[in-house]
């Protein structure tokens, strides 16, 4: 759901946005010393591994949101700062504004237009910062035609080149599903009318310059309506925009407030990143028709709860963008530039102004009692995203990183000159912590690595630090991004080998093959397969081929594999880019099991399980058990059985009998906070069921 912050309608809070701090409170000094050397035990272990290749960092990953009620829109001061904190794409004209703006006079009926910020004056600011435009055509109370119109006037009669159009924004939140903040003025506000609208916007946009790329609005998984069937309507909202436009969109845009009650629990909520990402791919491709690999993934909007223009916003965003380019989202933009002083709270030490801008808006609040720093004065997420930037480069290649602490995480980045970029992210507000690296598939020199880091409190990113490279210690509360060199360089090594796939997947087995990779200065000998941990990738085998078939996998769970070529000199390639395949339930058993949603709220479900016997002789007295994928699913009741959980396994059962080849039925209400990965995997009495 929309945040109220972003819902800025008038022009006296407006005015906070332009209006300077006659006397704004100074920036208070770092609370802790810059990076020392490591010393002593670690307490934390930091495993890098090259062989575990994820996205390629494309040239629009580092993203952020102007807005049309932002008077600092087109000024060269703020174009020059999001310059120099590597932004790279800009969205225009600003969220729920978007469905209310009208392009061609300059309008938002209903809400707050500041000066100096039409489409011209944005394009001109985005150049000068060396952006590209994601442009939201107004979906809620604009035409396709209008939409068509801004295309051409856009890339034909100014050749901006404008390549990214989304319709609409947040178009599910128009009231079909009971909340409405968005506007709407077509009559019927379900999914399918909104995905036949998409068809007819890209057509007409894509008339007038067949080079753009035209997205539809998705909802994030596990985050509302994720999961919600309305009345009426035959699927949740993906499903339904998937199914009806998939074949007219190039990609999805999606947007993610993970909430939290606590800094802490806000923090902890960039564990749902890789589940969400993979669900929605999956949707994607279940759903999108032929050809759905083709269609792209962006984060138009995100944003932390708790101390958004402190310590926690930076670390959330670092953690954030991080795990979304590792999941091949292609750009990430955070809200907002300039949002305005909300409630004012004391975060870790430091002032908090509740203000979700990457700058000050230099305002005050309504009685005077606290004002913001100067106008423009960056807060704590700027330098988050200036230390991202560095780390994650264009061409860059992300790959695992992970760590035993849940309170400590860790991102990796390869760079065509073969250093090694890592990017540290201490959660723990009171204590700092001694990390060891190992890194597994790449050799460091012994030479320092070079350090940079944002602290507590901090008013840049500093630069400089005394550990090595296979320790560090970690400020409380701080980001540390070291760059490392290797120990050589080898002058031609073999090229990537191109992106596996998956085929004849069973329960045990998977066979997988890829494109050749090409042979640098010797021959390619070999090429390993690795599956992906939070660790050391482990390696399932290796062939001269470009087939392999993985075998002992256990039935029912996720696998992520990636493949390495290596020479006949011992030189390995980069990694692929990686598989992500389930493993099925056995294709014949002495049980079946059906497992359903069949009633979805968005943090809670009924679920239903059907079990059958498939002999010829009864089951007298059952145990059905199963794992939820996600430590963030529960099983909150039960019926038909006896229902118990502990940690994240759901023991299910009964002293009845199930006929032979007969059918039982139980069900329980579910309850999860994060994405909802549905288990795959059932054992009836120890053994593995055939799914229904």
């Amino acid at each position: 759901m929309s945040p109220l912050w972003r819902a800025l309608t008038s022009a006296a809070l407006l005015a906070a946005v332009t209006a300077a701090s006659a006397t704004p409170p100074a920036l208070a000094a770092p609370t802790a010393a810059a990076p020392a050397a490591a010393a002593g035990t670690a307490d934390v272990t930091v495993d890098v591994d090259v062989r575990s290749g994820l996205a390629t960092v494309p040239t629009t990953a580092i993203g952020v949101n102007h807005a049309i009620w932002d008077a600092e829109l087109g000024k060269p001061a703020v174009s020059d700062l999001l310059k120099n904190a590597g932004v790279r794409m800009l969205r225009y004209p600003g969220g729920s504004y978007a469905d209310i703006y009208h392009w061609r006079d300059h309008t938002a009926p209903g809400g707050y237009v500041a000066p100096g910020t039409d489409f011209d004056t944005f394009m001109a600011a985005a150049q000068r910062a060396g952006a590209e435009p994601m442009i939201i055509a107004n979906y809620g109370t604009g035409t396709a035609q209008e939409a068509a119109d801004w295309v051409r006037y856009a890339n034909v009669t100014k050749g901006y080149d404008a390549t990214y159009w989304t319709i609409g924004n947040e178009n599910y939140g128009n009231g079909h599903y009971g909340s409405a903040w968005e506007a709407d003025d077509h009559a019927d506000k379900s999914p399918s009318q909104y995905a036949s609208e998409v068809v007819a916007y890209s057509r007409a946009m894509k008339a007038v310059d067949p080079d753009i790329k035209v997205g539809a609005v998705l909802t994030m998984p596990g985050n509302w309506p994720d999961g919600i069937v309305a009345a009426g309507d035959d699927g949740t909202w993906n499903q339904t925009v998937l199914r009806l436009a998939g074949a007219a969109i190039d990609f999805v845009d999606v947007h993610w407030y993970p909430g939290g009650g606590s800094a802490a629990e806000a923090l902890s909520r960039t564990e749902h990143i890789g589940d969400a990402a993979q669900l929605l791919r999956e949707q994607i491709d279940r759903y999108a028709g032929p050809g759905a690999g083709r269609i792209g993934i962006s984060m138009t909007e995100t944003s932390v709860g708790v101390g958004p223009d402190t310590q926690p916003g930076a670390l959330f965003l670092a953690d954030a963008y991080s795990g979304l380019l590792e999941n091949g989202v292609f750009t990430v933009q955070w809200w907002n530039v300039h949002n305005g002083i909300g409630t004012v709270s004391t975060v870790a030490g430091q002032t908090d102004y509740g203000d979700f801008g990457l700058l000050s808006s230099g305002g005050c609040l309504a009685d005077g009692s606290v004002c913001e720093p100067a106008l423009n004065t960056p807060f704590a997420p700027y330098h988050g995203l200036d230390l991202v930037a560095d780390f994650a480069r264009p061409g860059d290649q992300l790959v695992r990183a992970g760590t035993g602490n849940p309170l400590v995480t860790a991102h990796a980045s390869r760079r065509a000159n073969g250093d090694l970029a890592v990017l540290l992210v201490n959660k723990d507000p009171d204590r700092a912590h001694t990390a060891a690296l190992q890194f597994h598939g790449w050799t460091p020199s012994a030479a320092a690595p070079a350090v940079s880091s944002y602290l507590n409190g901090g008013a840049a990113v500093q630069t400089g630090g005394t550990g090595d490279v296979s320790g560090q210690v970690l400020p409380a509360y701080s980001l540390t991004l070291l760059t490392l060199h290797p120990a050589r360089t080898d002058a031609a090594p073999p090229q990537q080998p191109g992106r596996p796939v998956a085929g004849a997947v069973t329960d045990r087995t998977a066979t997988i093959s890829w494109p050749a990779a090409r042979a640098g200065s010797r021959p390619i000998a070999k090429y390993e397969v690795y599956r992906q941990t939070a660790g050391a990738s482990e390696q399932l085998g290796e062939t001269t081929g470009t087939t392999f078939t993985a075998r002992n996998l256990e039935p029912g769970r996720r696998y992520t594999v990636t493949v390495v070529a290596r020479d006949t000199g011992g030189t390995a390639s980069w990694s692929s880019l990686p598989l992500t395949f389930t493993t099925a339930a056995p294709a014949q058993s002495v049980c079946t099991v059906r497992f359903a949603d069949t009633n979805d709220w968005g943090n809670g479900f009924v679920g239903s399980v059907d079990i059958t016997n498939n002999t010829a002789s009864p089951v007298a007295g059952w145990t059905l058990t199963f794992t939820w994928p996600t430590g963030w699913q529960s099983v909150s009741s039960g019926w038909n059985a006896t229902w118990q959980q502990t940690g994240t396994t759901v023991r299910v059962t009964s002293d009845a009998a199930i006929a032979a080849n007969g059918t039982t039925s139980v069900g329980f209400v579910g309850s999860y906070s994060g994405p909802n990965v549905l288990p795959a995997a059932f054992t009836l009495n120890g053994t593995v069921c055939s799914a229904g």
